[in-house]
């Protein structure tokens, strides 16, 4: 199998758990917090759309989406979950463009981040699953949980 056929599936996955937590996110329960110490989960949503953006970035995609989570208070940036999910979307289209072009051999050639360093262009592709997931479950806590 080849790693463009790996990572189409490993997105997919991924695409498949997200839309199961985010599709009950709704106007109502975006301003839903576990505690008064997180953020709310429109917050959330919004943050994790906007990241999928953000890190595409290191893979050499422009973007025009702006950072207004990343080490930002919740001051109810994510209130419209509609505007959350378009972000989200166009992300994974962006990331299943990325495997597309991407030829092969690149995946392993490193390119410098700010957070990561100098890695492998797999493993920025990959933190961007992870931190989907790890996101996903704060959502998915919250929605179940919060107050």
């Amino acid at each position: 199998m080849s790693s463009k056929a790996i990572l189409t599936e490993m997105l997919a996955q991924c695409r498949s758990n997200c839309y199961r937590v985010y599709d009950k996110i709704t106007r109502e329960n975006a301003a839903l917090r576990l505690n008064d110490n997180t953020a709310s989960i429109g917050f959330i949503f919004r943050h994790t759309g906007e990241t999928m953006h953000l890190l595409c970035t290191f893979l050499g995609y422009e973007t025009d989406v702006k950072n207004t989570t990343m080490s930002f208070a919740d001051e109810g940036q994510g209130s419209d979950p509609e505007e959350s999910k378009a972000l989200i979307e166009s992300g994974f289209r962006l990331l299943e463009r990325i495997i597309e072009s991407t030829p092969e051999e690149k995946w392993l050639e490193t390119v410098e981040t700010p957070f990561f360093g100098t890695v492998p262009r797999v493993r920025v592709f990959s933190h961007v699953m992870f931190h989907n997931s790890y996101h996903l479950g704060q959502i998915g806590l919250t929605l179940r949980k919060g107050a």
